[in-house]
């Protein structure tokens, strides 16, 4: 006799799953028998993934604070984990730094995460997680004042918050390069030049896809001796900077 589905019968929420991580993460979780809430800014686009998926849905955008907290006092039952995924890093150098979407990436990055963890309480049940995504990239300092601070900043939050909402256990997934849409609309014409230079030079001497992110996520859901973690997936790119 197989297995039971490594999710059956519990409940994930993935605030930012039509596309991407996001998405696979939704799949996934779907085949080891999650029941989905899957949230987006694009109401077409959700309504096509929540019939594909046979989810529940709800279309906000998760970068306004305030809506994000009172979907998360409003879902009508407690719920097992959630995953936000967010909008790409915000690139600038401080010369040609835009405050205005300098603000608008520390609320999408560091304070959704902190709103989120605010209003879980109560909704997910213990032991459930939290979970958010990271990168490693901003870890040189080549990679700009504002990236390279949110990057740091994680997983402190993250440590921080899982001794505050404890049961509730907080993770964080920290991504190099993921071969998703997100990376295709910021690499433009580069993309195929990267994921060859990334074949030649990874030690997995392959790409890191968004499936492979989703396999780690749907661990960190189900293994619940973890929290207070932040978890790299590259390939092996850091070993090469």
């Amino acid at each position: 006799m197989g297995a039971s589905p490594a999710l059956e019968g519990q409940t994930v929420v993935l605030i930012g799953g039509t596309r991407g991580i996001g998405l696979a993460t939704a799949r996934l979780a779907g085949v080891e028998g999650a029941r989905l809430i899957i949230t987006a800014r694009d109401a077409e686009r959700l309504r096509e993934v929540g019939s594909e998926l046979g989810a529940a849905t709800a279309a906000f955008d998760a970068t306004d604070l305030e809506r994000l907290g009172r979907f998360i006092d409003e879902l009508p039952d407690v719920v097992d984990h959630v995953l936000i995924t967010g909008p790409g890093p915000y690139y600038a150098p401080l010369a040609d730094l835009d405050l205005i979407e300098a603000r608008r990436d520390y609320e999408a990055h560091l304070l959704a995460p902190v709103q989120l963890a605010r209003h879980a309480v109560g909704r997910l049940r213990p032991g459930g997680t939290l979970l958010f995504m990271s990168g490693t990239g901003g870890r040189r300092s080549s990679s700009g004042a504002l990236l390279t601070a949110h990057t740091a900043a994680i997983p402190a939050l993250v440590r921080n918050l899982a001794l505050e909402v404890a049961p509730i256990r907080v993770n964080a997934i920290a991504a190099g390069f993921v071969d998703t849409p997100l990376s295709a609309a910021l690499l433009g014409d580069q993309l195929d030049e990267r994921r060859e230079q990334l074949r030649r030079t990874l030690p997995i001497e392959r790409v890191v896809t968004a499936e492979d992110v989703a396999a780690l996520a749907i661990h960190l859901m189900v293994n619940t001796a973890i929290t207070g973690a932040t978890v790299d997936i590259d390939g092996g790119q850091q070993l090469l900077d």
